[in-house]
């Protein structure tokens, strides 16, 4: 079994990356983003959160395969990864969004991974919106560390509402003293299903920018160029979204609309909750 703790502590001031599915994960942009990283770089698993703290498995069921003709159940959740990216230590979070104690669940992956004392961490998530498929998808990243502010020309968010599981562990990693970036983008709601690797491309050059690693993409711009063209035909082939396309884009132009700031994501966010709670 791997000794967590040891393992963590031998990192030199390792790069944290999280993100969860579930609620904060529009097209599965942000896991997408976590998976991306743990196969490109072969991260390896040194934990996993006991699943029966903090997962209804009703919500989000284990799975079952089978080998040799025997059941093998998998069960939901949050992995701890460890890989190295361009000569740096990093430290991916990643998992379903957790039913029960999320107090609990964020102290405990705060004090783990606070054992490596980590230099930064970013946390992912996407939210679906009124924002066109055929333009940069708006995104942006927040902070509310002061260096990250100058080094980055970050601002402060300034949202109130209901959060996610991102929120609450953003909050407990800033209090034990690291530093944190919340990095989110927009997703075109009328073309919402997984996978979106454009906004999964999009995320991921945010970790770039923020933490200075130059991340191996692969085949996503290749990937994200085709889910442009395909939700194209899908425009194009249905009258009310192309009618609605339009409009949109004649809005956009109209309001001359500059680069999402952190509070036009934080409206996006609220406009997201009233349409799940409509």
């Amino acid at each position: 079994m791997v000794n967590t703790s040891s393992v963590l502590r031998e990192l030199h001031e390792p790069i944290v990356v999280a993100a969860f599915s579930g609620w904060s994960d529009a097209g599965a942009a942000a896991s997408d983003a976590l998976d991306h990283l743990a196969e490109t770089y072969h991260a390896e698993q040194v934990f996993a959160v006991d699943p029966d703290d903090f997962y209804d498995f009703q919500v989000t069921r284990p799975v079952v395969t089978r080998e040799a003709g025997e059941p093998r159940f998998t069960w939901p959740t949050t992995e701890v990864m460890v890989c190295r990216i361009g000569g740096r230590d990093v430290i991916l979070i990643a998992g379903p969004e957790p039913s029960y104690r999320w107090d609990g669940f964020c102290r405990l992956i705060t004090e783990l991974v606070g054992s490596a004392k980590p230099k930064l961490a970013v946390v992912l998530g996407a939210l679906l919106a009124d924002v066109l498929h055929n333009r940069p998808l708006p995104s942006a990243v927040t902070s509310h560390h002061p260096a990250l502010q100058r080094e980055h020309g970050l601002i402060s968010s300034n949202y109130e509402g209901p959060t996610g599981i991102t929120g609450i562990l953003s909050h407990r990693l800033e209090v034990a003293g690291v530093p944190v970036a919340s990095a989110w983008v927009s997703v075109p709601h009328y073309v919402a299903s997984a996978p979106n690797p454009k906004a999964t491309l999009t995320l991921l050059k945010h970790v770039e920018d923020i933490s200075g690693l130059k991340l191996d993409m692969a085949d996503l711009p290749e990937l994200a160029r085709a889910w442009e063209r395909s939700a194209n035909e899908v425009a194009e082939s249905d009258p009310a979204i192309s009618e609605y396309v339009a409009a949109l884009a004649e809005e956009q132009d109209e309001a001359e609309l500059p680069e999402a700031s952190g509070d036009a994501i934080a409206a996006e966010f609220e406009r997201y909750l009233r349409r799940r709670e409509g």
